[in-house]
């Protein structure tokens, strides 16, 4: 007896109108602004990497004494600014003539390119894999991230490590704020909350990385023998379960701390100071 969900006999080769799927003509029943959301992803994504990377390749206005953009930090390369008790790391001589950014920015970014909801984000948004929920994605056939180049996604692990170092010379930019232009202490400026935003909401979205929580509470058999990294284990989770809310809001305040650098250190305006 007919069912009405037969495969058809010659189903397309891809999505969900295949020989092993009900035969349904139309590639989705969703009513609803499905697209919206993978495009709003995307547009947020392109507009961040737009921004990032006429920054990390301007080479300038990244310094204005107390504060050093989030993307140069810590300078590697000798052609970098001079900053009083900042974070210069004359790693790399003066052979190396391209932007000091490009050095460290490849940590960071490498974290969040292989982070978990990253990679969800930028496959729904710019590669359609899948869309959305219960849409067809466009692609003839899904081999998963076993091959080359989404098999280096499992470097994800390893860039946490350096994320976290990454972090901990941001915490240190973020104490030198606490000076004013004459790298005097005792100083406070708008610059110095918007660093002490930036620096919490970096180490709240390293921490609740999915890497981190495993580190924490991986691989152990009883948690009762193990109270303290229960306990740690337990916070990472409740900061794991808003991993997406934190991935964009560190995104943003680390495009936003750069931003407020470059415009003090190309004279747009002058640093409030509150004492």
């Amino acid at each position: 007896m007919a069912t009405g969900t037969e495969p058809s006999p010659q189903p397309a080769a891809t999505g969900v109108p295949t020989a092993s799927r009900a035969a349904i003509a139309a590639r989705h029943l969703r009513t609803d602004r499905w697209w919206l959301a993978p495009a709003c992803t995307a547009a947020g994504l392109l507009a961040f990497v737009v921004y990032s990377t006429w920054r990390a390749f301007a080479n300038a206005d990244y310094y204005h004494a107390p504060y050093v953009s989030p993307f140069y930090s810590p300078c590697l390369a000798e052609n970098c600014h001079t900053m009083r008790g900042g974070p210069n790391w004359e790693i790399f001589g003066s052979w190396w003539g391209l932007s000091p950014a490009l050095l460290i920015l490849i940590f960071p970014l490498g974290f969040r390119l292989t982070c978990y909801y990253y990679r969800k984000a930028y496959y729904r948004g710019f590669w359609a894999s899948p869309p959305a929920c219960a849409v067809a994605e466009p692609h003839k056939k899904y081999t998963g991230e076993t091959r080359f180049p989404l098999i280096l996604q499992n470097l994800h692990r390893y860039f946490f490590y350096f994320a976290v170092l990454v972090a901990g010379v941001l915490t240190y930019d973020t104490v030198l704020t606490f000076r004013d232009e004459h790298y005097q202490w005792g100083h406070m400026g708008l610059g110095t909350l918007v660093f002490l935003v930036n620096i919490v909401l970096i180490w709240a979205y390293t921490l609740s990385c999915h890497s981190c929580r495993h580190i924490v509470g991986g691989r152990l058999r009883h948690f009762s023998k193990h109270p303290v990294r229960y306990r740690l284990w337990g916070w990472i989770g409740k900061l794991n379960a808003r991993h997406m809310l934190l991935a964009w809001s560190s995104l943003i305040s680390v495009a936003l701390a750069d931003f407020y650098v470059f415009l003090l250190a190309s004279g747009a305006f002058a640093d409030p100071r509150f004492f």
